[in-house]
């Protein structure tokens, strides 16, 4: 057998960051940013209105008060989106919106609240009574003040959010360079699959893999690409894998790598050279494959991950080797590498396999007084791959060495979160 720390190497050692494209801010959500954004438009692009009211010169306005207003002459109108330009001279104001541009001559904006006019729509005024003074600046957005033309606002690496790409739009970009989401076929294998939701005969389960798969890839940010199910034929696996290589960044399949005698993903690929299979010091995942498939483009290979087939088993595989695999490619470097755990308390015991790594799924309880963290098996009946019911409830994979026989309560260990 080879470790955990072993195989991980040997996955991320072969995947890259995808090459970077062009996308509109649309489907750019979720991306990795490949190159720093700077402005090219300043924001605001003009000096506008941060209030609705009135533009005035200030010097009109410096001896207003509640006892002596200061009547203007209103002389025009201005709503956000206007192209007008009326100039503010001694005596007269221009009523204004929100982020309208203001207008030549007028240095302040007096609140609506301010003046003897209600808030709201109305016909325009003859003249206003402003009962407040305005300083110079007042109520003024600056052209620029914001983000001057120039300014980087997103460092390449930036893990794209919505509000990134506001951002973005706002300092004129209608598209980014990112790194693209990574398309991740899904595909599992055995003739004892139906599709979720049919009625199982003789025999048969339901593909529950396909579903946790396909979850878990878009949950760490790729996009799943449902390739269905093959029974245990190695023609069929064949064909399914070469009608869809060109159009995906890597493959996920589930089933088919132990040492029965209908293990077809083993079968197929083995021979290839191109995907080895190891014994991994782990319960649950001990069988795991994983290689490189030629592109049938001529690009670069297609990674593919060969899972176990029990879904505790695939879940574990998932959170331990592919989700690290699948950040780097997303070029998110900083998470592309074992995961964190963080130190816990057993509330209740459970044993452990003898010579390998286990990753039991808990339930993290309330701290105690302590302010310690406790965890608990997930299922009653304690580890098992095929315990998928369990997965439900965990919020956390426990970690327990090789070498420990057993978890005793109150034994400290260290938990894995999983989202």
């Amino acid at each position: 057998m080879i470790t955990v720390e072993q195989h991980l190497d040997r996955v991320l050692a072969a995947v890259a960051p995808l090459a970077p494209r062009r996308l509109p801010l649309g489907e750019a959500q979720g991306c990795v940013l490949a190159e720093d954004v700077a402005a090219t438009l300043a924001v605001p692009p003009f000096d506008n209105s941060a209030m609705d009211g009135y533009a005035v010169r200030a010097a009109d306005v410096a001896a207003a008060d509640e006892a002596a207003p200061v009547r203007l002459r209103v002389v025009a109108d201005l709503p956000a989106g206007s192209a007008a330009r009326p100039p503010v001279e001694p005596g007269t104001a221009v009523r204004i919106m929100t982020g309208a541009p203001v207008p030549p001559g007028a240095d302040a904006v007096v609140p609506v609240e301010h003046t003897d006019q209600q808030a709201g729509p109305g016909a325009l005024p003859a003249t206003v009574q402003v009962r407040r003074p305005a300083a110079r600046g007042a109520h003024v957005r600056s052209a620029g003040e914001d983000v001057p033309p120039g300014h980087v606002v997103l460092r390449a690496g930036t893990h794209l959010r919505a509000r990134d790409l506001s951002a973005a739009a706002s300092v004129g970009h209608g598209s980014l360079l990112v790194h693209p989401r990574v398309r991740v076929g899904v595909l599992s294998t055995g003739a004892e699959l139906v599709p979720p939701g049919e009625e199982p005969g003789p025999g048969q389960i339901p593909d529950s893999n396909a579903v946790l798969v396909a979850g878990l890839v878009r949950e760490a940010g790729a996009a799943a690409v449902p390739l269905g199910a093959v029974d245990d034929d190695p023609e069929a696996l064949r064909t399914r894998l070469a009608h869809n290589l060109g159009r995906l960044d890597a493959v996920i399949t589930t089933g088919g790598v132990s040492a029965g005698a209908y293990d077809v993903v083993k079968e197929v690929l083995a021979p290839l050279g191109e995907v080895g299979f190891d014994q991994v010091a782990m319960q649950p995942g001990k069988p795991q494959g994983f290689g490189v498939l030629a592109h049938p483009h001529g690009e670069l290979g297609v990674p593919i991950f060969c899972l176990p087939g029990n879904p505790v088993s695939v879940f574990v595989s998932f959170e331990v080797f592919v989700r690290p695999a699948l950040q780097r490619m997303r070029a998110l470097v900083a998470e592309a590498g074992p995961r964190p755990t963080l130190p816990a308390v057993a509330a209740a015991g459970w044993r452990c396999p003898p010579g390998r790594r286990q990753y039991m799924p808990v339930v993290v309880d309330a701290p105690g007084e302590d302010g310690e963290v406790r965890v608990r098996p997930a299922a009653a009946r304690g580890s098992g791959s095929h315990l998928v019911a369990s997965l439900a409830a965990a919020d956390a994979l426990a970690v327990v060495e090789a070498g420990t026989a057993e978890v005793a309560p109150g034994d400290a260990v260290r938990v894995m979160m999983v989202p």
